[in-house]
């Protein structure tokens, strides 16, 4: 195989901040290359530069063997790369074959000025079938979920004939079944010559379907490696310059009363729901997409109607109708979509660690920023977060440290119980175990917490109960001796009822 990209020396400057320095890609025609790192470590910088989103300060680029200087993402799309960003590009008011060819509908051969439809949709149906996405071209795509979204979005990039296909963390949102659609979808676009660099922290994902890895640390490259001939230890060594002797920092805790008891909770959504959640425990919750796992989130915090049960707090019935009456509860949510809803992202991460607690950190009704300031630093300090200083945009800061501020913006609440949503999608390896201890941290100081969680080995790994749900319903409970991912992907399949 002859390379199709090469990137030489690539240097990315921002002010006060070097972010890529003397990085070397090299990628075969329908080689599938994972770009691994943590968070920060120059991943994103250096695939926007390849599809034209960014200028590079320094170095060269060269695709099917000639040079050249991209100069914008349409330029970018011209040249052969095309990019499926985690955050989906997707406009919910076109229909779906209109986002697949958007600003390249076809026309009528007698009638140029006019858009084929009908073509349009034959061919929009075509690339659907090649994901092994099942929905009528012409359906909204505000109605796709985002799941569906996602597989869109590659059936986009297929349609632009693009020999560098660049997918940033393809699978954060996808099902089992949808994943295993998705690495299809990847060895077809191999088989046809195309290339495919795969982002991702899932490395079990990079060992089932890539070929080689280039692991980038802290803005430089630390190597290249064979995938089906390294190991995943080697990895996470390369990218956290440490060995991580222990992912799951889990110590059993005595548990406490119960701190939330739901009894015979039923929504639009959700169906007869009881259970109780303990201080001292973190109580996992599992399920497909659409089992109702989050909208139960959303519920217990108040952002979602129930019609019926009771909702209890250390034993006794509360009414939860708002988010602010469950603050005021003690109930805190670290929600799925932390962008969207965990952070006002233009605001900085001192503003946005108070946002919850403004009374904290005031008087007489007037801000008082010299204490924002103090309990800012603190916990900056007590998650590690990682930011130049606490003026900097939530927006400039790596995902993981993201999520430590929405972490810091509850804890300041002093909550009693933590809920937590996909607590580490988009996340690397070792902001991942900072995490993890953070949440054993709360148990061991008699907090609760609720996971809920896509990632089987996570919810194994920390949880003290398992809770599976299934169409709306709890299908089991698993105590930790039983833990398996079989077991718990029979009762969210309902292969056990």
């Amino acid at each position: 195989m002859s390379a199709l990209l090469e990137m030489r020396d690539i240097e990315k400057i921002y002010p006060g901040v070097r972010a890529l320095q003397g990085v070397t890609l090299e990628v075969d025609r329908g080689e599938v290359r994972a770009l691994l790192g943590e968070n920060g470590a120059g991943k994103s910088t250096l695939m926007k530069i390849l599809a034209g989103a960014v200028d590079k300060s320094a170095g060269g680029i060269r695709i099917d063997g000639e040079d050249v200087e991209i100069r914008g993402p349409r330029h970018a799309r011209e040249l052969g790369v095309a990019i499926i960003y985690q955050e989906l590009s997707i406009l919910p008011h076109l229909s779906v074959a209109e986002n697949i060819f958007l600003g390249r509908l076809p026309k009528r051969r007698n009638a140029p000025w006019l858009v084929d439809w009908r073509l349009c949709h034959e061919m929009s149906a075509d690339l659907l079938k090649q994901v092994g996405l099942a929905v009528d071209p012409r359906t909204p795509a505000s109605r796709l979920k985002i799941a569906e979204q996602q597989m869109a979005e590659i059936a986009k990039a297929i349609s632009e004939q693009a020999k560098i296909v660049i997918m940033d963390e393809p699978t954060t949102s996808l099902t089992a079944r949808e994943v295993d659609t998705l690495f299809g979808t990847v060895r077809n676009l191999r088989r046809r010559g195309v290339s495919v660099i795969y982002v991702s922290h899932r490395l079990a994902e990079v060992k089932a379907v890539c070929d080689r890895a280039t692991v980038l640390r802290d803005g430089t490259k630390i190597g290249d490696v064979n995938v089906a001939t390294s190991d995943a230890r080697d990895w996470v060594r390369m990218m956290v310059g440490r060995d991580l002797n222990q992912l799951f920092p889990k110590t059993q805790v005595a548990p406490g009363p119960a701190q939330i008891s739901v009894r015979n909770l039923s929504s639009r959504r959700l169906k007869d729901i009881s259970f109780s959640a303990h201080a001292g425990e973190i109580l996992g919750i599992a399920g497909l997409v659409g089992s109702g796992r989050s909208t139960l989130a959303r519920t217990l915090f108040g952002d979602a109607p129930s019609t019926s049960g009771e909702i209890l707090m250390c034993g006794e019935v509360v009414k939860i109708d708002t988010p602010a009456v469950a603050i005021s509860h003690g109930l805190a949510l670290v929600p799925e979509d932390r962008k969207g809803q965990g952070l006002v992202l233009p605001m900085n991460v001192r503003e946005n660690i108070t946002l919850a607690s403004l009374d904290a950190v005031s008087e007489a009704g007037q801000l008082r920023i010299a204490k924002e300031r103090r309990v800012a630093l603190r916990f900056v300090d007590m998650l590690k977060i990682s930011t130049p200083h606490i003026e900097q945009k939530t927006l400039n800061l790596s995902g993981g440290n993201q999520q430590k501020v929405v972490l810091a913006k509850w804890l300041y609440t002093d909550a009693k119980v933590l809920i937590i949503d996909e607590p580490t999608r988009g996340i690397d390896v070792g902001a991942k175990v900072e995490i993890y201890s953070f949440l054993q941290r709360l148990v061991e100081q008699g907090k609760c917490v609720i996971m809920i969680s896509s990632e089987l080995p996570e919810l194994i790994g920390m949880s003290d109960r398992i809770l599976v749900m299934r169409e709306g319903r709890l299908s089991g409970e698993l105590q930790r001796p039983e833990f398996s991912e079989e077991r718990i992907m029979a009762y969210a399949s309902g292969v056990e009822h």
